[in-house]
């Protein structure tokens, strides 16, 4: 039986168990999807070394970046944005595993926002800064729009909370939310941007599913402005794993 599965910290909220493991059961396939909660990327080894049926592997918080420097091979996607969350695992001929790194998140995000795209969108906000966020930015630029980062402390070539204004809320009409702040059970937060600007001419973004309306969603729809979760990307990018692990 092949196995597959997922390493992350923690992981009690994660999908892609049940997904995979239904979809599994659904289409015949003899196959098993696994929860491996490591709490430092260094146990990496570890997984691949005590499950030799392994085939594949998602990559989720805190690790979608870290990973990148325990794999033998980067595809030019995952190079480009600099993390990985999805791991396909090569049994070769010689008794030696060969790890490749991919990034299906810029495919599900890219898929899922590009109908929602008008001609005014032009300029996006980026609000994070981890892992997730680069496959934002890269899938962005490919549809044609200039990001933003905001991150809550002050690094190069990005802006600060602090430092979001009215003005460039106006600019920027496209927003996209790449942190945790807003998801259950937490769903009373959202982040601290200046909402009284938005109008019906953006979009905002939540890479959040649950809730299915987080805060920040709500505050866009009092503006009308349109609003998206982020469970179709999560879909779409299971989707684009499932067929990188069987190429």
């Amino acid at each position: 039986m092949d196995k597959y599965g997922i390493i992350g910290y923690p992981l009690a909220h994660s999908f892609s168990r049940s997904y995979f493991n239904e979809k599994f059961e659904n289409e015949g396939i003899d196959a098993q999807y696994f929860n491996f909660e490591i709490q430092s990327v260094t146990d990496f080894p570890q997984i691949i070394a005590e499950n030799p049926e392994l085939k594949g592997l998602n990559v989720t918080i805190p690790y979608k970046e870290q990973i990148t420097f325990f794999l033998d091979e980067l595809d030019k996607d995952a190079l480009a944005i600099g993390a990985a969350n999805v791991v396909k695992v090569v049994h070769q001929k010689n008794g030696n595993t060969k790890l490749i790194g991919y990034n299906s998140d810029f495919i599900g995000f890219k898929q899922s926002i590009e109908p929602l795209l008008e001609p005014h969108h032009t300029k996006a906000l980026v609000l994070g800064t981890g892992g997730a966020s680069k496959a934002v930015i890269y899938a962005l630029k490919q549809l044609g729009l200039e990001s933003l980062l905001v991150s809550r402390r002050p690094y190069p070539n990005m802006i600060t909370y602090d430092q979001l204004t009215p003005e460039i809320i106006q600019e920027y009409t496209v927003i996209v939310n790449c942190t945790p702040v807003g998801m259950y059970p937490n769903t009373e937060q959202c982040p601290d941007i200046p909402y009284d600007a938005l109008t019906k001419q953006h979009l905002l973004y939540d890479l959040l599913y649950n809730p299915d309306t987080t805060l920040f969603m709500r505050k866009g729809l009092d503006k009308g402005a349109t609003v998206k979760n982020g469970l179709e990307m999560l879909l779409l990018q299971a989707f684009a794993a499932w067929d990188i692990w069987n190429r």
